[in-house]
C-alpha cells in the first residue's frame, strides 16, 4: 500500500475528485503514463521513507498531519518541461491525482503546447481542483520600458493577476536594483511598498521570494544583514514574503559569519517565527547537506534531503495566529530529474508527515 493511500484525509479527497478525462491526446497520455511508471519503479526499489535526515519518519495514520488540509501547492516552474511539451491540461490532471490543492505560476504560458488565454488557464486550473494562489513576475528591467515587470508595467501585471483571481502576486527577483548597500535596499523597499499598495487596492498581496543572497551583508555596512533591511523598511501591511526554505538553509551555511569572521547566527525557522505573519507563502525545497559545495546543499526531491520539514511546518503552523489556514506551502525543485515523479513524491512525503515522536 502506498504512502498516499494510508493518509485517510488525502485518500478521501482523491476519491471524491476522480480523475477527469482530459483530451490530451495519445502521445501525452503515453508520456505521462511512462513517467509515472518509471517513478513508481524507482520508488519500489528504494522503498518508502528513504530520507537522509531529520523529519523523514512518516508515522502513517497516527498523530495530526503536519501539512494543513487544502494548503499544498506546487510552483509550476518545476514542471515547465512537461507543460511545454504536453500543455497545462494533462499536467493539471496529474497534479489533481497527486492531491495538490494549489498552483503557483511562473509566467502564464511556460512554453505551453498551444496558445492559452488567462480565462482559459484560470478555468482549467479550477476544473482540476487547483487554486491559482500566486505568480512570479520580474521586478525590473530598466533598459526596456516595455518589459513585463513591476517597475515598468505595474498596472498590466496587476490586471493579469486579477484576471486569474490571484490572491498573491510577487517577484523572485532580489532587491538589488540599486545595489547592495543599505540605502540601495531602502530604495528597493520603497518600490516594494508602492507595488504592495497598488496590489492591496485590488485585494491582493505583493510578495518577494528570496534566494540565498538576500541574507548576505551590506557592502557599505558589513554588520548589517540585507534581509533585515528589507523587513525593517517595508510596510508589513503592504509587503509580504515567500520564504524559499531551501535557499534560507543555504544562506545559513554561507552567511552565518560576516566578512571579518565574526559570528552572525542565522536560523531560518527562528527567523520566520519572529514575524510569521509576513510569510503567507513558502517554497518547500529539499537538499542533501554537502559542505564541499558553495551553498552547503545539493538540491533534491522533497523527502530525499536533510531539511527537517516535519519540525518546520509544525512550528510555523502551530505558532502563527490561524497558522493552519494562513500559510501556503509550494513544493519546488529547480531542475528535477523527472518532474512528474518529483511532484508525486513531494505530495506523498508531505502528506505522510505526522506530529509526535518517531514511531508514534
Amino acid at each position: 500500500m502506498s504512502r498516499t493511500s494510508k493518509d485517510t484525509e488525502l485518500a478521501r479527497r482523491l476519491s471524491r475528485r476522480n480523475i477527469l478525462g482530459v483530451a490530451a491526446g495519445a502521445t501525452a497520455a503515453t508520456i505521462i503514463g511512462t513517467a509515472s511508471a518509471q517513478a513508481a519503479g524507482r520508488d519500489h526499489t528504494q522503498g518508502p521513507g528513504k530520507g537522509h535526515g531529520h523529519g523523514h519518519d512518516h508515522g502513517h495514520g497516527k498523530g495530526k498531519p503536519v501539512l494543513p488540509p487544502g494548503r499544498l501547492g506546487i510552483q509550476l516552474y518545476s514542471l515547465r518541461d512537461k507543460i511545454s511539451t504536453l500543455g497545462f491540461a494533462p499536467v493539471f490532471a496529474e497534479l489533481e491525482k497527486y492531491g495538490y490543492d494549489e498552483i503557483e505560476l511562473a509566467g502564464y504560458t511556460q512554453g505551453s503546447a498551444g496558445p492559452i488565454t488567462l480565462p482559459q488557464l484560470k478555468r482549467l486550473a479550477r476544473d482540476h481542483g487547483l487554486n491559482p494562489i500566486g505568480s512570479h513576475v520580474g521586478y525590473y528591467d530598466d533598459n526596456n520600458p516595455g518589459a513585463y515587470t513591476f517597475a515598468q508595467n505595474l498596472e498590466k501585471v496587476l490586471d493579469d493577476a486579477q484576471a486569474l483571481g490571484l490572491k498573491h502576486i510577487g517577484t523572485a527577483s532580489g532587491p538589488f536594483r540599486y545595489g547592495s548597500t543599505v540605502d540601495g535596499w531602502k530604495r528597493a523597499a520603497d518600490d516594494f511598498n508602492k507595488y504592495g499598495a497598488a496590489a492591496r487596492k485590488r485585494g491582493m498581496k505583493f510578495y518577494q521570494h528570496n534566494h540565498a543572497e538576500e541574507f548576505s551583508f551590506a557592502t557599505d555596512k558589513p554588520k548589517v544583514r540585507l534581509y533585515d533591511v528589507l523587513l525593517a523598511e517595508t510596510d508589513p501591511d503592504l509587503v509580504y514574503l515567500e520564504l524559499d526554505i531551501y535557499w534560507a538553509y543555504c544562506a545559513q551555511f554561507r552567511f552565518s559569519k560576516r566578512a571579518d569572521g565574526t559570528k552572525a547566527p542565522l536560523d531560518p525557522l527562528k527567523y520566520v517565527l519572529k514575524h510569521p505573519d509576513r510569510y503567507p507563502l513558502f517554497h518547500v525545497k529539499d537538499g542533501v547537506r554537502d559542505d564541499t559545495t558553495r551553498d552547503g546543499y545539493r538540491m533534491s526531491d522533497v523527502g530525499d534531503g536533510d531539511i527537517d520539514y516535519k519540525t518546520f511546518l509544525s512550528e510555523v503552523t502551530n505558532r502563527t495566529h490561524h497558522g493552519r489556514t494562513y500559510h501556503h506551502w509550494q513544493a519546488e525543485h529547480d531542475n528535477p530529474v523527472e518532474s512528474l515523479a518529483f511532484a508525486r513524491k513531494s505530495s506523498e512525503h508531505l502528506h505522510s508527515l505526522r506530529e509526535g515522536r518517531c514511531g508514534d
